[in-house]
């Protein structure tokens, strides 16, 4: 009898299973579907470009699965055949007027460029034109007469629901982004983007928007914090808050695009859907532009990858998280000045990264991050006493491990405050695991991704060190650094669905246990 109930209840138990997770099926495939992806653009004025085939190795190889390019080019599109990377093209500039006057001349556009390679190529999208609204207003009244000419060839090919199309936009076609909820479209150019949306709303399109936060850093140095800009953790005082809806933006990003869609809800539009075309930060310039560094193009880079990867959203539609291209794949050396035009890629012409990117944890998207390792320090021209009031906290009430500041030691040399409180604040940080606003000390620390060590002084984050000591040394203590909070974003559908069917086992198994054997 006993043996009977256990058959039993193992085939109620294997029904259970089944059910659930047929249920799970159409959700998990709905955020398949709907899962948010980082791309790259790919310009080409770079001196010894590789070849298109070798190129489609090497993102192979960095496992990138999202391209744009600027055109369409021939080569790299018949590389890509029989490869599972997805390429938006482009119409250049140059050929709008063409396309936008004839028909024939669209359909021939897309025969040539489109239907002669998909669906070996997979095609995803057209980008017709780029920031044509702001950079060249002469040809907007033709932009969206050939978009709709370039839409009607995709139908005729029967193409239209595979492909799509849009146009990338400035992010200056928006007035008064911030905050978010103010924005609006410029509104002499509102009568064309109505049109635009028109048809975005028609045909399931995206709105295209090339969105960058250092151009807005660099344009309100004093006003928007450089962490803001850069996905770092803020204390409470340095959150952008917007008084009309009470929501946080803990970055740049996220409230420029909830002011693309601010703007779109003015204009009674709610159905269309934000991509970033392009977005990133330089790692070198002149003198007049000192934050391209390659400290952060790293640390903007990589804390994108990892905000569009973990799905949360943005404030004002944490439901939604837009997919984005990172600007770019190769420093394009071709580039005139100034000196940051040329120097926004990740890679060199010949390969070889120009920094190691730090997105461990964030799925396969890219190969060369072969480090999660940062370090906090303290940041340059802050007032010594200021420092000095940090530093004493870290060592104190912090309980950073200060011994190899103390006289005699490694890291006692270079004598000064600035030294010091940048070994006691990554002690510190190590120490607390690297948590989100554990490096910041009011203002006066800053995290990095070069490692600090110098000499025989090993920084307490550095892969060299292997057993750190617990030893305390006590400073006088001080108001220092207050505990910072932070609030996460991230939040999964997935979580929340499996947990609700882990309890619908439990209580089923044991209603059932308690029915045969109880």
């Amino acid at each position: 009898m006993a043996d009977s109930k256990l058959t039993l209840l193992s085939i109620l138990l294997a029904f259970i299973i089944s059910t659930a997770h047929c249920s799970l099926l159409p959700e998990i495939k709905k955020q398949e579907d709907q899962e948010p992806y980082v791309g790259i653009n790919i310009g080409t004025d770079v001196s010894n470009l590789v070849s298109a085939t070798d190129l489609v190795s090497f993102l192979q190889l960095q496992k990138i699965t999202h391209i744009r390019l600027y055109d369409a080019n021939s080569d790299i599109l018949k590389a890509l055949a029989k490869t599972k990377i997805r390429v938006i093209i482009s119409v250049p500039n140059n050929q709008l007027l063409g396309i936008g006057a004839s028909n024939a001349t669209a359909a021939t556009w897309i025969g040539r460029n489109v239907a002669a390679y998909y669906p070996q190529t997979l095609i995803t999208a057209i980008a017709v034109g780029d920031e044509v609204l702001t950079t060249i207003p002469s040809s907007a009244p033709i932009l969206i007469p050939a978009i709709e000419s370039l839409y009607s060839a995709l139908v005729a090919s029967n193409l239209h629901t595979q492909i799509k199309i849009s146009t990338p936009n400035a992010a200056s076609i928006i007035l008064d982004p911030f905050p978010p909820s103010q924005a609006y479209f410029n509104q002499t150019l509102t009568p064309i983007i109505t049109q635009l949306l028109q048809f975005c709303s028609r045909t399931k399109s995206p709105l295209m928007m090339n969105l960058y936060p250092y151009y807005v850093f660099m344009q309100n140095k004093g006003v928007v914090p450089l962490e803001n800009s850069l996905f770092k953790p803020l204390t409470p005082s340095k959150e952008m808050v917007d008084p009309n809806t009470l929501l946080h933006y803990m970055n740049v990003l996220d409230a420029m695009i909830d002011s693309v869609y601010s703007s779109m809800s003015n204009l009674n539009f709610s159905d269309v859907l934000v991509l970033v075309t392009e977005t990133g930060w330089p790692s070198k310039g002149d003198s007049k532009e000192p934050y391209a560094t390659i400290d952060n193009a790293d640390t903007y880079n990589s804390n994108l990858i990892k905000h569009v990867l973990d799905r949360s959203g943005t404030p004002l539609h944490p439901e939604i998280s837009s997919s984005v291209y990172l600007y770019e794949l190769f420093n394009e050396d071709l580039r005139s000045s100034p000196i940051s035009e040329a120097n926004w890629g990740l890679f060199y012409g010949n390969s070889t990264p120009v920094y190691l990117l730090h997105v461990s944890g964030s799925g396969t998207f890219l190969a060369n991050d072969t480090t999660n390792q940062t370090y906090c320090i303290a940041m340059d021209a802050v007032d010594p006493r200021t420092l000095q009031t940090a530093l004493d906290w870290a060592c104190g009430p912090g309980r950073a491990n200060c011994s190899e500041i103390q006289p005699g030691e490694t890291c006692y040399k270079p004598n000064n405050v600035l030294n010091h409180a940048s070994y006691a604040f990554d002690s510190y940080y190590q120490k607390e695991g690297r948590n989100a606003g554990s490096c910041d000390f009011k203002g006066v620390a800053m995290i990095t991704t070069t490692d600090p060590s110098h000499g025989d002084c090993i920084f307490p984050g550095s892969k060299k060190v292997t057993n750190m000591t617990t030893t305390v040394v006590n400073a006088t203590q001080a108001s220092g650094a207050d505990q910072i909070r932070f609030i996460s974003l991230f939040h999964t559908r997935t979580s929340a669905v499996n947990g609700g069917f882990w309890v619908l086992f439990a209580v089923s198994y044991t209603l059932i246990y308690n029915a045969f054997f109880l």
